[in-house]
C-alpha cells in the first residue's frame, strides 16, 4: 500500500507496482490487483476500507489527508504491540519491546528535530504515545 501512495504522480505504472508488491499477506492476491489501478489518494483509500484491519486506520483520517496515515499506522502497530504484553510464554514481547523502544527513539528524534527547528508548536504533530 505504501508503494501505492509513493507511486501516485509518477510514471510507475500498474505493472511495475504489481512487481513491488509480497505475494502472501492480507492483500494478496485481489486487493494488489485493486491498488493497481488506482490514480489518487481516495482510490486507495476506498480499496484499503474494504479490509477490516484497515478500516480502523482510514477512520481516524479525513478524505484526501496523506500527511497523517504514517502517524495512524504507527499508533495502530504501538496499539498491537501493547496487547502483546498481555499473554504469556511466548517470544514475542521481546520483538514488541525492541519496537516500541524503536518508536520512542522515532518520538525523541521528532522533539528534537522541532526544538532545533524552532517549531515547538509541531512537536505533538508526529509524536506517537506509548502506552
Amino acid at each position: 500500500m505504501v508503494f501505492t501512495f509513493c507511486s501516485i504522480g509518477t510514471e510507475l505504472t500498474g505493472d511495475d507496482r504489481t512487481n513491488l508488491y509480497s505475494n502472501f499477506g492480507l492483500l494478496y492476491p485481489y486487493g494488489h490487483e485493486e491498488l493497481d489501478v488506482c490514480e489518487d489518494i481516495d482510490q486507495v483509500r476506498a480499496v484499503m476500507e474494504k479490509y477490516p484491519p484497515y478500516q480502523s486506520i482510514f477512520a481516524k483520517l479525513s478524505y484526501g489527508e496523506s500527511q497523517m496515515l504514517d502517524k495512524a499506522f504507527y499508533e495502530e502497530e504501538v496499539k498491537r504491540l501493547c496487547l502483546s504484553y498481555e499473554q504469556q510464554f511466548h517470544y514475542v514481547v521481546f520483538f514488541a519491546y525492541m519496537r516500541l523502544r524503536e518508536q520512542e527513539i522515532r518520538n525523541l528524534m521528532w522533539i528534537s528535530e522541532c526544538v532545533a527547528q524552532n517549531q515547538k508548536s509541531r512537536v505533538h504533530d508526529s509524536v506517537v504515545f506509548i502506552f
